[in-house]
């Protein structure tokens, strides 16, 4: 896995822990609220990219009839993750997909063998720290 990618995917990080902290602990930044309502749209713009790969692999080499559409999900559940006016609702449902995509990847991706398991480590550590993220914030926040 190219450095660059490796680089993005843990700067794409950055919101998630700071907002999460910031929806904890009050600093000057926002208020909770703010930070929580910033926290949600981010994660629901990041989930939606995840489905990319998947639409790729679905026009280039699909490996089933239904990735197309499977592509599609994590964008429509991101945009109606915001519709729920529930935080910690909208904050299950948006780690719960993270954790289904994340699977989904892992058996369908049919990229060179290399690339799908550096692809799937890597997702793995940045979606832990991405639910974690949501966990604390229905917890904590």
């Amino acid at each position: 896995m190219p450095s660059n990618v490796k680089i993005l995917g843990l700067l794409g990080l950055i919101p998630f822990i700071l907002l999460a902290i910031h929806s904890i602990f009050v600093f000057d930044w926002f208020t909770p609220t703010q930070a929580k309502i910033a926290f949600v749209q981010y994660s629901a713009v990041i989930l939606s990219f995840l489905g990319g790969i998947h639409w790729f692999q679905a026009l280039t080499e699909p490996k089933n009839k239904h990735q197309i559409y499977v592509s599609m999900l994590p964008s429509i559940i991101g945009w109606a993750s915001l519709l729920v006016f529930n935080i910690k609702i909208t904050l299950l449902i948006l780690s719960v997909s993270y954790l289904l995509i994340l699977l989904y990847d892992k058996f369908t991706l049919t990229l060179p063998k290399h690339i799908v398991i550096e692809y799937t480590a890597m997702r793995l550590s940045l979606t832990s720290v991405v639910v974690i993220s949501h966990v604390l914030i229905i917890a904590f926040g």
